[in-house]
């Protein structure tokens, strides 16, 4: 293989790269389609407002598609059970004080999709490379 296709391929994971981490806006359009704030009956507000109730939950996500689409081009699928498994133990003790069972539910929608997010670009990624 000569050093210009080695660049090239490297190139396509890194851009590929790039964009699957930038799913956070796909994501929180999806949740916002399927969780709409509805007004309360009492102060006029969100009953839910997901991004305040689960903190740090972008960069959870941005670090989240970066493991997916790493473990998917490495070649370790095997990898997607640790990131699973990290984040939901991780996030447990959050979710199970919520009163609210909607937080969870949400939790586990943009869970899948970012992951999902992440894993088509990885998929593009590796069937460009292997092209050659």
């Amino acid at each position: 293989m000569d050093p210009l296709e080695l660049l090239l391929k490297a190139l396509i994971i890194a851009a590929l790269g790039v964009v699957a981490l930038l799913g956070n806006p796909v994501v929180r359009l999806l949740l916002r389609r399927i969780d709409a704030p509805q007004p309360s009956a009492e102060a006029g507000l969100p009953l839910l407002e997901t991004g305040r109730v689960l903190r740090g939950g972008r960069w959870i996500g941005i670090l989240e598609r970066a493991a997916v689409y790493a473990t998917l081009v490495a070649g370790f699928p095997a990898g997607l059970a640790m990131i699973i498994a990290i984040k939901g133990l991780g996030r447990y003790p959050e979710l199970r004080a919520q009163a609210d069972s909607r937080v969870g539910e949400l939790f586990i929608i943009g869970t899948f999709a970012s992951m999902l997010w992440a894993a088509a670009f990885a998929g593009i990624a590796y069937g460009v490379v292997r092209l050659w």
